[in-house]
């Protein structure tokens, strides 16, 4: 057995994304059959989870329905129930034009579903503009009310996503084969949390904040006005 199918073999059960479950249990959550527009939804990677969407990005893709730009939505005012945008915000060079586009087109009573990123390395590059923190996006979708934002990896877990990123992204020793290992240490590395007991917004201010570092976000807002009728979420 050479090299290569033997750490082929060690890493596979290991090589799934570490923020790829909690971002699916996230969106199964709030799956629903109500009018969605998926933004950014490129191969349509969650359209079972939101049967009734229309996909827009800004290229034509298997998951995509329109052609449109986030920045300016092809879509009447007021036009859904639900506003879905995963991994895209940080790839928009005018988020809060997006922001405000989305506000546009989502109903009053609305739902707005986001998962962004934090730490996290330069992807799909050169297309990869901001990093946002739980008060950016507090900013940005200040218009929007019983905004909730949550952090998808605690400080360990973030390490673990780094360092996998290592092996999805980069050479280890001149090879990408060797640098599969890098999937090994990133679960080791994020089941070490146990380990830290208490975190801070600041070297000299002892103020806790938990976690001080995340991979990403996922927020859940609501715009201002009367509940749309027919909700029906799984």
């Amino acid at each position: 057995m050479n090299l290569k199918h033997a750490l082929s073999r060690l890493v596979r059960p290991l090589t799934a994304k570490i923020t790829r479950e909690p971002l699916e249990r996230f969106l199964r959550q709030h799956a629903t059959d109500q009018r969605t527009l998926d933004v950014g939804a490129s191969i349509g990677s969650y359209a079972q989870l939101f049967p009734n969407r229309i996909g827009i990005d800004i290229e034509r893709a298997h998951g995509v329905d329109v052609v449109s730009d986030a920045h300016a939505l092809a879509f009447r005012d007021q036009a859904f129930d639900v506003v879905l945008a995963t991994e895209v915000l940080e790839h928009l060079p005018e988020p809060q034009r997006a922001v405000d586009e989305m506000w546009r087109v989502l109903r009053p009573g609305g739902t707005m579903l986001l998962t962004t990123r934090f730490l996290f390395p330069l992807h799909d590059a050169p297309g990869d503009y901001y990093r946002y923190t739980r008060y950016g996006l507090a900013h940005l979708f200040r218009k929007f009310e019983r905004v909730e934002i949550l952090e998808d990896t605690d400080a360990m877990e973030t390490l673990g996503v780094l360092t996998q990123r290592l092996a999805i992204q980069a050479d280890t020793l001149g090879s990408h084969t060797v640098g599969q290992i890098w999937h090994l240490v990133a679960h080791v590395v994020r089941r070490m949390s146990f380990l830290i007991t208490r975190e801070y917004g600041d070297g000299r201010d002892r103020r806790t904040v938990q976690p001080m570092m995340t991979s990403g976000y996922y927020l859940v807002a609501r715009r201002p006005g009367d509940t749309p009728s027919t909700s029906t979420s799984e």
